[in-house]
């Protein structure tokens, strides 16, 4: 049975689109065909991140608008047999997108699609509320700072109000996952960082995962690659590991970082 996943937050640089390619690029990589949407009408930066900007042709706006059929706007990524992207317009509005015509889309793709993962714009108005009206499931991206837990908290309650399985009788709720970013227990120890705990007590909904600060996340984004394939990286080892608990895997949540790596390499070679 097909899924629809938003990625979402209430603040924007959180890592919601680079959250959004890392974990579509793991779920083909556990075999599911799998499809990342841009809802960002206007400021796409998805096609970047999965590198192909320089294959889009006919865009999520084009396929609403009657402009391009679905498999036209399709993009199939070189790397991985099952993982495919859907770009937005760079040159329209977010009035662009419309109720019914997201829903007709949603529906032609959960005909040929396992999962279909719907990279939210930051904020909470239109463009947001269209990529999370249709969700099953939410994966709330978080930095563990006071302003982006409030406004995760925001979004949460959107998500229980203003989605379709909020508005229906008998529909199972949807469900929220947290995944924290740019995570560095080094300022957490300063003082600089709320800690898991605090954001956990915050925002009372199960933790998928945390994403350590990594540098290997934005070398991966400027050469236009989801960072789970980067086999060196921690936050894309990460990355992995909140998608096989997603997938049901009972895996617990760790806290690595590159820094942590670097010191362990440091001390066995002292030790050899």
């Amino acid at each position: 049975m097909s899924k629809v996943i938003v990625i979402t937050s209430g603040k924007g640089g959180v890592g919601k689109t680079t959250t959004s390619a890392a974990i579509g690029a793991a779920l083909a990589q556990r075999g599911y065909k799998t499809v990342v949407i841009d809802f960002d009408v206007g400021l796409r930066n998805l096609d970047m991140i999965m590198g192909c900007e320089r294959r889009v042709v006919f865009d999520f706006i084009n396929v609403i608008q009657g402009d391009a059929k679905l498999k036209q706007a399709l993009i199939k990524d070189k790397r991985l047999e099952n993982l495919y992207v859907l770009p937005t317009s760079q040159t329209r509005d977010k009035d662009a997108l419309t109720q019914e015509g997201v829903g007709q889309v949603l529906d032609e793709l959960r005909e040929e699609f396992d999962y279909i993962i719907c990279d939210s714009p930051a904020g909470i108005e239109r463009g947001a509320h269209l990529a999370m009206y249709y969700a099953d499931e939410a994966i709330v991206v978080t930095n563990p700072e006071v302003s982006s837990v409030r406004d995760s908290d925001r979004v949460l309650g959107l998500l229980n109000s203003k989605t379709l399985r909020a508005e229906s009788d008998g529909r199972e709720p949807l469900k929220a996952h947290l995944l924290l970013t740019r995570y560095d227990p080094a300022r957490v120890a300063k003082g600089e960082m709320l800690n898991v705990d605090d954001v956990l007590e915050i925002l009372a909904i199960p933790l998928l995962g945390i994403i350590p600060e990594s540098p290997t996340v934005l070398r991966a984004s400027n050469v236009g690659m989801p960072v789970v394939l980067d086999d060196k990286s921690v936050a894309g080892k990460a990355y992995e590991a909140a998608v096989a608990r997603l997938d049901g895997e009972q895996i617990a949540v760790r806290i690595d970082t590159e820094q942590k790596a670097g010191f362990l390499q440091r001390l066995l070679r002292k030790s050899a």
